[in-house]
């Protein structure tokens, strides 16, 4: 049906809400598409707008639950541009089927820490919590608006109390066949992303941004973190944060990111993994292209923990557990101000290398490709610009690194390598080690 005959077909109410309804952005991956065509569902023939308080203090949950319901199956839920909504209510949005989601305006989450740690939603790894938890089977969330985490509060508590249960801004949970595109993130407490148990999900033209006011930084701010999910898209997106930009937690397999600034960030990374004694962790077949990389502490990353207790702080400890990395691809990277352009350790959580290497990791490496990396490191591990560490050549093999044209500072290409082919690696490889992790 043409839009005009689509917008006379509803009544006047309905119809000056169409009217302002967002088009559905038009996906454009490159420079790879991914495995599983992008969803393509047809429009939705029914308009729902979220009523507000619009006073930045009273709760709208009952208001976006109830549009979510009356739209649901085949309908437009529409936050209205100028709008602000405030959530106060731990909300269970997995039901969601067949709908767009069009947020214009901003959505905002209360600061009231103490019925958030209660009330939110946990998932099992990490002590990851969320404010929704969102699932379900084709839905489309886009529209230009701005989801608002107030994270300040939740960074200076955290620094007060590091056990603090902070929430993500976005938790997933069982969503495939989805798309979330044209938003803005500010101000998560925690991960902006967490996708979990999820498939065909595609993230286009994200902007994240949101460091601390204060003396506290905004710790543990990834961008996307996957866990158990499959055939995940994260492009043509912008991210300013201050951990990972991307990370790949156990069972993330078939992924594709491209496309991307990363600013402030720990890399692009696979892991944490490893931490969980008699788990078996699997990431393969993940394409990481055209990225470009910014003062940051990593660019691309392989984070293990060893086959031993390791403490990495105190709410963050582990090792001892087992997997594999398989057929990771870091290709087209533009490097600018960061510490080590390329990292993989088998160390993560353990300083000391002795005993890394006396409990070398169970959890395998192997057939990983870097190429095309350019542009120069920060001083602070100079001369070296990589780190290619294995704790034993017994569990990692097939490391290849080409056209390496990262210099630091002073000129020099220099890589830590341990247990590796220096035949593979276009870096100059020295045992000259400056700690990482």
């Amino acid at each position: 049906m043409k839009l005009s005959l689509f917008l006379a077909a509803l009544s006047s109410t309905g119809a000056l809400a169409a009217q302002c309804i967002s088009r559905r952005p038009t996906l454009k991956p490159m420079p790879y598409s991914p495995r599983v065509p992008f969803p393509s569902p047809p429009r939705r023939s029914k308009v729902c707008v979220v009523k507000t308080h619009g006073d930045g203090v009273t709760d709208d949950s009952d208001s976006i639950l109830s549009a979510f319901h009356e739209c649901n199956n085949g309908g437009h839920v529409l936050f209205p541009r100028g709008e602000t909504y405030t959530i106060g209510t731990a909300m269970d949005w997995t039901f969601l089927k067949h709908i767009d989601i069009d947020i214009q305006g901003r959505i905002q989450f209360t600061n009231d820490t103490t019925y958030w740690q209660a009330n939110s939603f946990r998932f099992i790894f990490q002590n990851v919590t969320s404010f929704f938890k969102l699932g379900g089977e084709d839905v489309w969330i886009y529209g230009g608006g701005t989801l608002d985490g107030n994270g300040q509060i939740w960074y200076d508590t955290y620094a007060a109390d590091i056990y603090t249960l902070r929430p993500v801004l976005v938790g997933i949970d069982g969503l495939k066949d989805s798309v979330v595109s044209d938003l803005v993130m500010r101000y998560s407490p925690e991960y902006y992303h967490f996708v979990a148990n999820s498939s065909n999900v595609v993230f286009n033209n994200i902007n994240i941004a949101g460091a601390s006011k204060s003396k506290n930084v905004a710790k543990n701010t990834d961008g996307w973190d996957t866990y158990r999910s499959q055939d995940i898209t994260i492009m043509n997106s912008v991210i300013n944060n201050g951990d990972d930009c991307v990370s790949f937690k156990p069972n993330s397999t078939n992924i594709l990111v491209q496309s991307l600034s990363c600013n402030g960030s720990h890399g692009v990374s696979v892991g944490s993994l490893g931490q969980y004694k008699g788990e078996f962790d699997i990431v393969e077949s993940v394409m990481v292209s055209n990225i470009s990389m910014h003062n940051a502490s990593d660019g691309a990353r392989i984070k293990v923990w060893p086959n031993a207790p390791s403490a990495l702080s105190g709410d963050l400890q582990g090792g001892g557990g087992s997997g594999r990395v398989r057929n990771i691809t870091y290709e087209d990277w533009t490097i600018d101000n960061v510490d080590y352009a390329i990292e993989i350790t088998q160390c993560y959580g353990q300083s000391n290398l002795t005993l890394c290497q006396q409990y070398p990791s169970s959890l395998t490496i192997e057939d990983i490709v870097f190429r095309r990396f350019t542009g120069t490191t920060s001083k602070k591990y100079q001369p070296l610009i990589a780190a290619f560490a294995c704790s034993s050549a017994d569990v990692c093999g097939n490391i290849v690194a080409s056209d390496i044209n990262v210099l630091s500072p002073t000129g020099t290409n220099q890589a830590y390598c341990l247990n590796q082919n220096p035949a593979n690696l276009d870096v100059e490889c020295t045992s000259t080690y400056k700690g990482f992790n």
